[in-house]
């Protein structure tokens, strides 16, 4: 199974999220972060991911005569080849953004359940924008954008420190303008 269609799947993707920032953890661990998912599936896609070599063992330690181990993201395994990303078809775009989409709503679900949820007092945010730019506009700004966010990306879970999830989407929302004269 390659990359791309390892992270197909909602509960796949919601564990490379949990993975995030360096940290290591049990298959346990991850059922506590994902308490919507039966531990069954967890496990189940824990052992997908590693196989695919998406997760590695980062520890083994026997604890009351079994084995448990921690995992941790490979970094050359967590993410979609550029290569593959452009050979995906119309199709796997429309596969790619229904389970990042579905992978969202779970998390943002997931985030509504615990008792500790306060939209008003977290930065909670999902509003839509519509923007008009032209190609060089898209690009500056898809540049700042990433010189915002690229930096972020390396910091390791710490104290202190919460996961949040940044699900930035654009796309053309219609072709562009021409002039009629």
């Amino acid at each position: 199974m390659d990359t791309l269609e390892l992270l197909g799947h909602p509960v796949r993707l919601r564990i490379v999220h949990a993975m995030r920032g360096e940290r290591t953890l049990t298959t346990a661990q991850l059922c506590a972060l994902l308490p919507d998912v039966s531990k069954a599936m967890v496990y189940r896609h824990v052992d997908l991911l590693a196989a695919g070599g998406v997760l590695e063992v980062a520890e083994e330690r026997r604890v009351r005569g079994a084995v448990e181990r921690h995992y941790g993201l490979r970094r050359e395994g967590a993410s979609i080849d550029p290569g593959a990303a452009a050979s995906m078809s119309l199709e796997d775009h429309r596969r790619g953004f229904a389970v990042a989409v579905a992978a969202l709503v779970a998390e943002f679900n997931a985030y509504l359940d615990r008792e500790d949820a306060d939209p008003l007092v977290d930065p909670v945010g999902y509003q839509q924008h519509a923007i008009w730019l032209d190609r060089d506009e898209l690009v500056a700004m898809v540049g700042e954008l990433r010189a915002a966010i690229l930096p972020r990306l390396a910091n390791p879970a710490a104290p202190g420190r919460a996961r949040y999830l940044l699900s930035p989407i654009l796309f053309p929302g219609e072709p562009p303008a021409t002039e009629t004269g």
